[in-house]
């Protein structure tokens, strides 16, 4: 519902104290003027900076005085039609006991004289005195509709916004931007490539995920063809971004939860699962949305999960869950439960959201996991990602001795209980002290020796409870252990 409509519905039924969340202010008070002109009802505004303007009495209202332009709403004469006053960024000036109760005064003789006051703020920061009085109203970020009246309203002919496939994707990478953001971004992209395309939006679209500070975008160029191994983790995430025509387009897939031994590619299958299917990766840190101010942490993780639900179509990963979520369980004693309510929110959006997010979160320890977050319909399956095995190695080895342009005929050393990373590593090694393989590998300890306690652990909760990353199907643990020795790698990977 557009803002406007639902505020006419508000002020019909009688609603005299109304706070409107906006991002976009002037875009919000553009609109209420419209419908007020629309509806032959009264407009006035008051900002610090311009003072009150339209139609109410100014006389004796301070351009700075919030407390007078309250109170300047009681000399508007009762004719029969609303009188609306738009506050902006007034949620500045309700540390004052004066301000919060001339307010009180205001909406309490709105009701009967049908004059409103509406708070226009970026934020919700409604004081106790005032929790009961106000109704929230939220003016979303523009729809793909209206993204693309701003894009046609700016291009002059369709070579300048092209319709079919192309004019989707400069939607979708419109999506989750502000209506101002949105233009700075279609003219951008004019005055680079003399036509509206993606590369140019997507500029502005990170810098604004950066200037918020809860998430990050990546657009880099990684695929699958860049990371060795995970065949059935691949297939199940293509298969399900990828529907055929046969399915049905209302089921969206939710995400996958990677449990797995650090370096076999959790983050980097995340990283290469948004270039591959067109999609663009949303990174979540946790850990940002724990604010020091009561009921901060809880605002900005609702504010990062609108943003991600407006992004939509997109790949969102959220890495090592486990060092977020791990203390939920009993924070009430240590952070007044705010880590609890965190995890709450975040499990209802996992469970309910309808946007088109496919979530990929990781974990390097199940048991510091809460028990809910593993249930049905949280994630549509559950990988464990284990060492890799021979055909997968060897096609890892494959793939970085390309990379690191090193003599593919070396001896490869022993690399029984070695993860992708640690492959990558020695050959990577090898290029910069320009030694062989089996120099470097001198350098390198595997993680499976390093921490072969909670590798073993991982791998027996995992057995029979996950499905296998590689092989598909319920995962079983392998107890017998590779032999120890080293070989020349074939150059065909696959005839091993």
């Amino acid at each position: 519902m557009r803002l406007a409509d639902e505020i006419q519905e508000l002020v019909r039924a009688g609603f005299s104290g109304l706070w409107v969340q906006s991002c976009e202010s002037e875009e919000a008070l553009a609109e209420l003027a419209q419908m007020c002109q629309t509806e032959s009802w009264m407009l006035a505004s008051w900002d610090i900076d311009a003072g009150l303007n339209g139609q109410v009495s100014t006389e004796g209202v301070a351009v700075t005085d919030p407390l007078s332009a309250v109170r300047s709403l009681a000399s508007v004469p009762g004719d029969g039609h609303p009188t609306l006053l738009v506050l902006a960024n007034f949620h500045r000036f309700l540390g004052s006991a004066e301000v919060i109760q001339a307010l009180l005064h205001q909406v309490a003789q709105g009701k009967v004289h049908q004059r409103h006051l509406i708070i226009l703020s970026p934020v919700v920061q409604l004081p106790v005195e005032l929790e009961r009085v106000f109704t929230v109203v939220e003016h979303a970020l523009p729809s793909r509709e209206q993204l693309e009246e701003i894009a046609a309203s700016i291009a002059a002919d369709t070579e300048e916004f092209p319709e079919g496939s192309p004019r989707e994707r400069i939607l979708d990478a419109a999506c989750g931007l502000s209506r101002y953001e949105a233009e700075n971004a279609f003219a951008l992209s004019l005055v680079r490539h003399g036509c509206i395309e993606p590369s140019a939006i997507w500029k502005i679209k990170s810098l604004a995920l950066l200037k918020g500070g809860l998430l990050s975008l990546h657009r880099g160029g990684e695929t699958f063809s860049d990371l060795g191994g995970l065949a059935a983790l691949k297939e199940f995430c293509l298969r399900a971004l990828r529907p055929s025509r046969s399915t049905n387009n209302s089921v969206k897939a939710k995400g996958v939860l990677l449990l797995g031994v650090p370096g076999t590619g959790k983050s980097a299958l995340a990283r290469s699962l948004g270039a591959e299917v067109g999609r663009p990766t949303l990174t979540l840190d946790l850990g940002t949305l724990m604010g020091g101010i009561v009921g901060e942490t809880e605002s900005r993780t609702r504010r990062a999960l609108k943003v991600i639900d407006a992004m939509a179509p997109a790949v969102l990963f959220v890495d090592e869950l486990e060092k977020s979520l791990s203390g939920s369980s009993g924070s009430g004693q240590t952070d007044s439960g705010v880590g609890s309510r965190m995890l709450g929110t975040l499990l209802t959006w996992l469970a309910d959201h309808t946007s088109d997010i496919f979530v990929i979160a990781t974990s390097n320890d199940i048991s510091k996991l809460p028990p809910e977050l593993t249930r049905a319909e949280r994630f549509d399956a559950i990988f464990f990602l284990d060492l890799p095995g021979r055909s997968q190695k060897d096609a890892i080895w494959q793939m970085y001795l390309r990379r690191f342009r090193l003599d593919p005929s070396q001896v490869i050393p022993a690399d029984e209980s070695w993860t992708g990373a640690e492959v990558r590593a020695c050959c990577r090694l090898a290029a910069l002290l320009d030694v062989s393989l089996i120099e470097a590998a001198k350098n390198v300890v595997p993680v499976a020796a390093t921490s072969a306690e909670s590798v073993q652990r991982l791998r027996s909760w995992s057995s029979g409870r996950c499905l296998s990353a590689e092989s598909g199907g319920i995962y079983r643990a392998d107890s017998t252990p590779s032999p120890k020795t080293r070989r020349r790698l074939s150059p065909n990977p696959e005839s091993n």
